[in-house]
């Protein structure tokens, strides 16, 4: 099947749905939601859509922090990693994602564990330290 990783993926919408879901689950999954913990969601919603549609080849621009920034001092377990990667598989599983796609999309998103892990620990669970500083508010946006 030809055309970019975000074509057959279904575009923006399809990510959009993915992303909302994936949120979901991490959010209620007891494993990792403690590092969500000052998260603001709406925010990490359009950021992970737009990540993840720059990184398959769509027309989006991620201007987030990058990896190792946003997730310095939140000492993230290989665990709790290995626990989000999981909530993505069966989000995309969920949605019918074939294979081939699904394995692209991991294989894109891999690479970022070295700058997101800083526990190498089959710990889950763990808090979200009282030092962890969450990104700046946004500009112009009240808070």
């Amino acid at each position: 099947m030809g055309g970019s990783l975000f074509e057959r993926l279904g575009g923006k919408d399809a990510i959009t749905a993915v992303i909302d879901d994936f949120v979901g689950r991490c959010a209620a999954d007891a494993r990792i939601n403690g590092k969500f913990a000052r998260t603001d969601v709406p925010r990490l919603k359009a950021h992970l859509v737009d990540q993840v549609c720059a990184a398959t080849g769509g027309p989006c621009t991620y201007s987030g922090r990058d990896m190792r920034t946003t997730h310095d001092g939140m000492s993230v377990t290989g665990g709790e990693f290995d626990a989000l990667v999981a909530n993505l598989v069966a989000t995309l599983d969920q949605f019918g994602v074939p294979e081939a796609e699904k394995g692209e999309l991991l294989g894109a998103l891999a690479p970022m564990r070295g700058d997101i892990v800083e526990v190498e620990s089959s710990e889950t669970g763990t808090p979200l330290p009282e030092t962890y500083r969450n990104a700046p508010p946004l500009a112009g946006v009240a808070g």
